[in-house]
């Protein structure tokens, strides 16, 4: 657990108080409809029954499967505060955007409801540096932690694969209290 909570190339955004006694690590690819599941169906009930609670705290890191979901990231990194909530729209409208046609301009349209601008939008979608930390994330994640598919949940540095329903994860949670 420690190793897994060591600085990467991004720093990690934390969804929940610092101190909670559960901590639950989801390595996610914004185009993964699994992904999308957990994070509409599963997250809202673990946030209001632990994370809200101070029982559980939450970090995504990146592990983006295509150009798409880095694209995806980099728009939820760039929206700096609004981190949580940039990845819960992509993931809740990732049908209007991961497999259109042109899903650059799918993607300016949402990001224009978090603020982004155009310039911004391409500033952000041109920052190099940005998209080589996404990427190392996702390499850190593969070689130092064995990812190879997501979700890929860390709960106090246990594994566990897929995207887990409330029941399950609360099970793996309460044992954990």
């Amino acid at each position: 657990m420690t190793k897994l909570l060591e600085p990467g190339a991004l720093p990690d955004i934390v969804l929940g108080k610092a101190d909670a006694p559960v901590t639950i690590v989801e390595y996610a690819s914004m185009t993964c409809p699994h992904c999308a599941n957990f994070h509409e169906n599963t997250l809202p009930a673990i946030k209001s029954k632990y994370i809200d609670t101070g029982k559980a705290r939450l970090i995504v890191r990146e592990f983006p499967f295509d150009p798409r979901a880095e694209a995806g990231f980099m728009l939820a990194r760039c929206s700096k505060d609004n981190y949580y909530a940039m990845v819960d729209v992509l993931f809740k409208q990732q049908r209007n955007w991961a497999s259109v046609q042109n899903a650059k301009e799918a993607l300016l349209q949402i990001s224009r409801l978090a603020g982004f601008s155009q310039e911004s939008f391409e500033a952000c979608l041109t920052d190099q540096k940005l998209l080589d930390d996404v990427r190392a994330v996702q390499k850190r994640g593969a070689e130092e932690f064995k990812v190879d598919s997501t979700p890929t949940f860390f709960i106090n540095g246990n594994t566990y694969k897929g995207a887990l329903t409330v029941e399950e994860m609360s099970a793996i949670i309460d044992g954990m209290l």
